[in-house]
């Protein structure tokens, strides 16, 4: 009962974290966290896979509608279509590599001296090691600020935020990832594209630029375990700059003890010179970071961006806005 009961608080969470957002996914995950039949669907699947955006995506890949009504998704599942789902469910992972959210890491970036090697561990296609080659619009209580002449992205900005003057020198970028998705492979970025969330036409049109433009000179994404390899990795970037080992939304993803584990990691590489550390993941993730900063109300779901483990700002999950600490 205590899987069920997990499994329908996370599915709760997802719905608040999706209000306001997306709809579907905030009508789907509350509708969801209330159906004992789905859940048990659901807690036949390794805990790691119960990810919503993971199994709406893979519901979605075989034909859901979204925009669509929760009877769908819950037929979907509990029907004959309900295997080839799992399948995919079991074989594919939540690599969404949102772009808009260089919009709220560039602040960061801006305050390690470069030319950077920039490293980002659960990189998946790579499209996030690329900050150097868009614009930005920030938006300010004072007026609107804008850097670059490319394609834009967009972020509200509360408090004193060091918005940075000029794009990063990016000397090196590379990365890590279990599963890397190949930016020339078709079937890969479909997937990619199934990951955004219904409503969000504009992610979907932001995704396929980001393409383009790893397209363009495609990235060193090295396939393996990010505890395993990182250090190698940072070895190898140093001779190219300052190494800036970076994550958004990842370490969410790994089990509470390899979460642990990555952070010792990284904070003995920060230590010894090797690195700087920039983190960007949900509040809950890395709390030793949260705890640096003000305390983020419960029901608010607020990413923390933080610096060699210091909190810079609370921030949205897909980069919309920022709150400078």
């Amino acid at each position: 009962m205590l899987l069920f009961d997990d499994i329908a608080a996370e599915y709760r969470d997802f719905a608040s974290y999706a209000d306001g957002d997306s709809p579907t996914f905030a009508d789907w995950a509350g509708r969801l966290a209330e159906d004992a039949e789905v859940i048990a669907w659901l807690a036949d699947l390794p805990a790691i896979k119960h990810q919503p955006n993971l199994v709406f995506a893979a519901a979605r890949f075989h034909g859901v509608p979204a925009p669509g009504p929760y009877t769908a998704l819950r037929e979907a599942l509990l029907g004959p279509d309900g295997a080839a789902i799992r399948r995919t469910i079991l074989t594919h992972a939540t690599q969404t590599n949102e772009v808009g959210r260089l919009a709220t890491l560039l602040p960061a970036f801006a305050q390690i001296e470069g030319p950077l090697a920039l490293i980002e561990v659960g990189a998946s296609a790579g499209l996030c090691l690329y900050p150097d080659r868009w614009s930005y619009d920030w938006t300010t209580d004072s007026g609107a600020v804008r850097l670059g002449d490319g394609p834009a992205l967009e972020c509200r900005v509360k408090g004193e935020a060091p918005l940075p003057t000029q794009l990063p020198d990016v000397a090196w970028r590379g990365g890590i990832d279990l599963n890397p998705l190949d930016v020339t492979d078709t079937d890969d970025m479909t997937w990619l594209e199934t990951l955004v969330w219904p409503e969000h036409d504009d992610r979907r049109e932001r995704l396929r630029t980001a393409v383009d433009v790893a397209r363009s000179s495609p990235p060193r994404i090295v396939r393996g375990d990010l505890l395993t390899e990182l250090p190698a990795l940072v070895e190898e970037a140093s001779s190219y700059g300052t190494v800036v080992v970076f994550h958004s939304a990842v370490i969410a993803y790994l089990t509470p003890e390899d979460r642990l584990r990555f952070e010792a990691l990284v904070r003995g590489l920060v230590a010894d010179g090797m690195c700087h550390w920039v983190s960007n993941e949900g509040k809950r993730v890395i709390p030793s970071i949260t705890a640096t900063g003000p305390v983020i109300p419960e029901e608010k779901q607020m990413f923390v961006l933080g610096l060699d483990g210091q909190a810079l700002a609370h921030t949205h999950g897909h980069g919309r806005f920022m709150r400078w600490l």
